[in-house]
């Protein structure tokens, strides 16, 4: 059995050669690269990627165009941030030769602020299945926070050990991506016919952060559990601003010529 992994990308030259370099391991290493223009795809390609460029419409759009040029047996799904370990590793090769199932769903764990965040909803952190046999599965066409779609009859596994995943590199980073997210997520959130609001906004934001540090524990994770939490109470009350302003069109007002007096 061989394997193909693919990675999607965008500007990630401080993080791709780390990802690469954990699955060389892999029979065939496939980077869906959106215009990057850091040298992400030269990178990539000097690790022996296949780097293919396709425009950013969406996550669910990207991992389906990803699929297709998978070639293997099976498929790994890595994001640049997220790094597989000899025991992941290890793992995946005796599973593939053994198993009856064709999906299965990988913890992560996460580091931020130079620790391993154990709390906050952040282990065992699945997310889609990352493993699963060639056309067995797909996504749906979120732009973000995608679904998958099971084309198997099989109950779906899960493999012991978990990769690691360094989703910001620094504050900068984080704030950057609540940006971004909260962008595409106001862009799902028009597309279910949701409404925004300023108070919606809060109270949304508000109780994710509850949700985040309490409920999550995200205490027990110390200063980094209450970064995250203020993090999700952030990117989800501007989720919704964003939402309301995409939907009020608002405007200012326009300013005519100011002459001289007396012209």
């Amino acid at each position: 059995m061989e394997i193909s992994v693919y990675i999607i990308a965008y500007n990630e030259a401080e993080k791709i050669r780390d990802c690469i370099n954990s699955v060389l391991w892999v029979d065939e290493i496939i980077v869906i690269d959106s215009n990057s223009s850091d040298g992400t795809s030269e990178i990539a390609e000097s690790l022996g990627a296949k780097v293919i460029h396709i425009p950013f419409n969406g996550f669910g759009e990207l991992r389906n165009k990803a699929l297709s040029n998978c070639t293997k047996d099976w498929i790994l799904s890595i994001d640049s941030d997220e790094r597989c370990t000899e025991k992941v590793r290890d793992e995946i090769l005796s599973l593939i030769e053994n198993t009856s199932l064709d999906i299965f769903k990988i913890p992560r764990k996460n580091y931020f602020m130079g620790k391993w965040i154990k709390h906050s909803g952040w282990y065992p952190n699945f997310r889609q299945p990352q493993l699963f046999r060639n056309g067995k599965m797909s996504y749906d066409l979120k732009p973000v926070h995608e679904g998958y779609i099971s084309l198997s009859n099989k109950e779906i596994g899960s493999i012991k050990n978990a990769i690691w995943q360094f989703p910001f590199k620094d504050t900068s980073e984080l704030i950057h991506k609540a940006n971004r997210y909260s962008s595409l997520g106001a862009k799902k959130l028009n597309d279910q016919g949701k409404k925004g609001g300023v108070i919606k906004a809060f109270l949304h934001g508000f109780w994710s952060f509850i949700k985040h540090y309490f409920f999550k524990l995200g205490f027990l994770d110390g200063g980094a559990g209450l970064v995250i939490a203020f993090g999700n109470f952030e990117g989800t009350f501007y989720r919704y601003i964003k939402l309301s302003e995409n939907q009020s069109n608002w405007t200012t007002p326009k300013v005519k010529p100011i002459k001289k007096l007396g012209q």
